[in-house]
């Protein structure tokens, strides 16, 4: 017989998930004096430090020198990725926490209860009782879809693409979202032969149309071949190569496949059905401050990042982070509550080049809320900046006619994530569409382009 675990360990707070969200919220609490038990059976800080943005950035980066290159060596990236990941260890993100004052678990959780959680480890069954909070931040992973033969395969997710020792020959990708296509680049520009296969009609399907276009002219450019409207039925691995076999009756071959389908939560595993919540659902149901079971007196369940369905993005969890530590420590009579989380001007990039950001809602998102729309666009190129360097991209915005503000925005072209914080704070602070005609733009900079997508509204 297993032996039995033992009665509940008495703690503050339980931080299930030491991803980035939960990572700083347990630090932040163990810093205002809490007990603080974080339970993580992965590294701690997430994907992100280890799979996700600190390395694929850096790919990214290596990927447009490459280009210039006759023979790009992609052991120097490789020895660059595992330095920034530390080689793929977490002790000085454990460090850090602990000399905080947090305890620390390695395994895995299970919520048994709306104030209990059991943890599973290497050496056993931990039970822990939160007297004023239980934080869920346990993130997503790839999702790896039911197709013929695929789970008999050794493919790649985004982690053994970061991992990779090697440049593959040729590549597969599932998938045309924002992984699928900065992943695909960063080989392409290496010298892989890489084929995207999207079952949708367009790449980079969440963002606006006019993105999705000039995503697919960039990949092209680098030779990336994209197949549109097919998806895969039956995957194959005969030892040296991938066969995709396409519902369109086409076949493609492959040394390496990744699959970049997206990420999904898993809410079994979680014990989501203990706090009443449907274990099959796409993300934990919160409310303004991030509370799984809002009302009632302490504990409660609060969660932060991916697990909240707002976006798989570590700026999602770090603003989340914030609020949540505000709330608990609400609960825990160390002070008051902040405001209620507003992710109306979420910012998200898409890694390529040229570089895709966008803030708010599209334009058809905006549509179909019944907005009064009116739409402004300018191409990058014909901006003096453009000119000079010879830029590919544009600038567009969203405006809710009735009100007169932006509530949605695109911009695309060299350093488009860092034109588009200018944009963030006008969707945010609902800045008036007259005050920003207003202002003055540096020139010549690509951001100046705002004032030509603002003047191109009059035309809508």
């Amino acid at each position: 017989m297993s032996p039995q675990p033992a009665e509940h360990i008495d703690v503050d707070v339980i931080v299930l998930g030491l991803g980035v969200g939960g990572e700083a919220v347990a630090g932040n609490l163990a810093s205002a004096g809490l007990t603080v038990v974080g339970i993580e059976d992965g590294l701690v800080g997430g994907e992100c430090p280890y799979w996700g943005c600190i390395p694929s950035k850096a790919m990214v980066y290596a990927a447009a020198k490459a280009r210039d290159q006759e023979r790009p060596d992609w052991s120097g990236l490789a020895a660059r990725v595992r330095e920034l990941t530390a080689d793929w260890d977490d002790r000085a993100a454990v460090d850090r926490l602990v000399d905080k004052g947090m305890t620390f678990v390695r395994g895995s959780g299970r919520i048994t209860g709306v104030d209990t959680v059991e943890a599973t480890g290497a050496d056993g069954v931990r039970r822990f009782r939160a007297r004023h909070a239980i934080v869920v931040g346990t993130g997503t992973k790839a999702f790896v879809p039911p197709i013929e033969g695929l789970a008999d395969t050794p493919l790649w997710t985004n982690r053994e693409a970061i991992e990779a020792t090697e440049a593959p020959r040729s590549l597969a990708v599932l998938g045309g979202g924002a992984i699928g296509l900065e992943l695909a680049q960063v080989f392409a520009r290496f010298g892989t032969q890489v084929t995207i296969v999207e079952s949708g009609e367009r790449v980079l399907a969440v963002e606006d149309p006019e993105s999705s276009d000039l995503a697919a002219w960039a990949l092209r450019e680098d030779g990336v071949e994209i197949h549109l409207g097919a998806h895969a039925e039956r995957v194959a691995h005969d030892g040296k190569l991938f066969t995709l076999s396409l519902s369109d009756g086409r076949a493609i071959e492959a040394e390496r496949l990744l699959v970049a389908t997206g990420r999904r939560v898993d809410l079994v595993a979680l014990g989501a059905e203990a706090l009443g919540v449907d274990p099959h659902a796409h993300a934990l149901p919160v409310d303004g401050q991030l509370r799984v079971d809002p009302g009632g007196a302490p504990p409660a369940v609060w969660a932060v990042g991916d697990i909240t369905g707002q976006g798989a993005f570590t700026h999602v969890a770090m603003y989340q982070s914030a609020i949540v530590t505000k709330a608990v420590r609400h609960a825990a009579g160390l002070g008051n509550a902040g405001p209620d989380a507003d992710h109306s001007a979420l910012p998200r990039v898409t890694f390529v080049d040229p570089e895709i950001g966008a803030v708010g809602l599209t334009e058809h998102q905006a549509r179909a809320a019944g907005l009064n729309v009116r739409i402004g666009l300018a191409d990058l190129a014909a901006s003096s900046r453009g000119h000079i360097t010879g830029a590919r991209g544009f600038v567009k915005v969203i405006e809710d006619a009735d009100r007169g503000v932006l509530v949605g925005a695109t911009t695309a072209g060299p350093a488009g994530g860092e034109i588009l914080g200018a944009l963030v704070v006008a969707i945010r602070a609902a800045v008036p569409v007259a005050t920003l005609r207003d202002m003055m733009y540096a020139y010549p900079t690509y951001h100046r382009a705002i004032e030509s997508a603002l003047a191109d509204l009059d035309t809508a």
